[in-house]
């Protein structure tokens, strides 16, 4: 079946307080950007990339892609208003008949064994969502108060979240609606069942300084 990885990379990242996306920040020399994309692009041979940008960064991301043999498989297209609409963008690409990864641009630590996994997991059930279990007490707030939660029964979600263009695609033909916070919640308000998968502690989000750090700390383990 065709692969298709939908990397979205359209935020500012003010939370980093740099002068630059925090896509586009450098981790060992490239930027994380770059490690997103290697992964993907090294996890198949026939995998096709997205990659969905902010119009104002679309030359700076021109000039990563050019640095890869395997330029001719990614497309750039902008992003939208919201992570949906940048999504729904970069759907515009996908062909029917896919297997379709939708992938935080700044998960830059997203393994090759994850990639896979997901793929096959989507071949069987139509959709795997990557999580990890909590390693955290959790409570949940209501008001001034709070009550525990077991903590077991909680998984923190990551992506790439992986779908069949079938189910995918006519999702993110619905409206914006601002309970939508990744495209496993956009799928199942389409009526379509989520199926977790194994995630990875190591696949971490790049959203403030520290993480950076944590990431440098795991390509030296690698």
């Amino acid at each position: 079946m065709k692969k298709v990885a939908v990397i979205v990379a359209g935020g500012n990242g003010l939370r980093m307080g740099a002068f630059i996306p925090k896509q586009f920040l450098l981790l060992k020399g490239k930027p994380v950007l770059w490690y997103s994309l290697n992964t993907f692009l090294q996890s198949y041979s026939d995998m096709k990339v997205v990659l969905v940008l902010p119009e104002e960064h679309i030359e700076r991301g021109e000039e990563i892609v050019a640095s890869f043999e395997e330029k001719e498989r990614v497309v750039i297209t902008k992003g939208g208003s919201t992570r949906f609409h940048s999504v729904q963008n970069g759907l515009k690409l996908v062909e029917d008949g896919s297997i379709v990864f939708v992938h935080d641009g700044v998960r830059c630590m997203v393994s090759r064994d994850l990639i896979k996994r997901c793929y096959e997991q989507a071949l069987a059930k139509g959709s795997a969502v990557p999580a990890v279990a909590a390693t955290d007490s959790i409570r949940i707030a209501d008001g001034e108060k709070s009550v525990v939660a077991d903590r077991t029964k909680v998984r923190i979600i990551q992506t790439p979240q992986t779908f069949t263009s079938a189910i995918i695609i006519p999702a993110f033909a619905q409206g914006h609606n601002d309970a939508f916070t990744d495209e496993a919640t956009v799928v199942e308000a389409f009526g379509q069942e989520i199926y977790l998968c194994e995630g990875d502690y190591n696949n971490i989000k790049i959203t403030r300084p520290v993480d950076l750090l944590m990431a440098e700390k795991i390509l030296e383990e690698l």
